[in-house]
């Protein structure tokens, strides 16, 4: 994280988008504190290790899976995937992984928030 501008941070979030500062985002979105990526993957069934590899490409520690406004599960074969490559998931819904996220952040933690905004809820 860049010490010359601050982190970014989720400011609000519904079962259906996030706000980040102050843009609010309708779809599935990755979110660390130094990007916001678009992720093509819409809902959890969807989720696969090669959908996941746009999170891991951002060299994380942990991901938290928001998927909406109830938790629910990926495939094992995805949480596989990311404990193969030393990054946990932890699998939440949409309010506890944006606050945990902004935690995480404030502590400078290699974190990303993996938003299914396409998951109903």
């Amino acid at each position: 994280m860049g010490t010359d501008r601050p982190a970014r941070v989720v400011t609000g979030y519904g079962p259906s988008h996030i706000r980040v500062g102050e843009t609010e985002i309708g779809t599935s979105v990755i979110v660390t504190a130094d990007a916001v990526v678009p992720w093509p993957v819409a809902t959890v069934a969807e989720l696969t290790p090669a959908g996941l590899e746009p999170v891991l490409a951002l060299g994380v520690e942990v991901v938290l899976l928001a998927t909406g406004a109830r938790q629910a599960w990926p495939d094992p074969a995805v949480i596989a995937h990311a404990a193969g490559r030393r990054v946990g998931i932890e699998v939440m819904e949409i309010g506890a992984a944006c606050r945990t996220f902004n935690v995480l952040v404030a502590d400078r933690r290699a974190v990303a928030l993996a938003a299914l905004l396409g998951t109903p809820g």
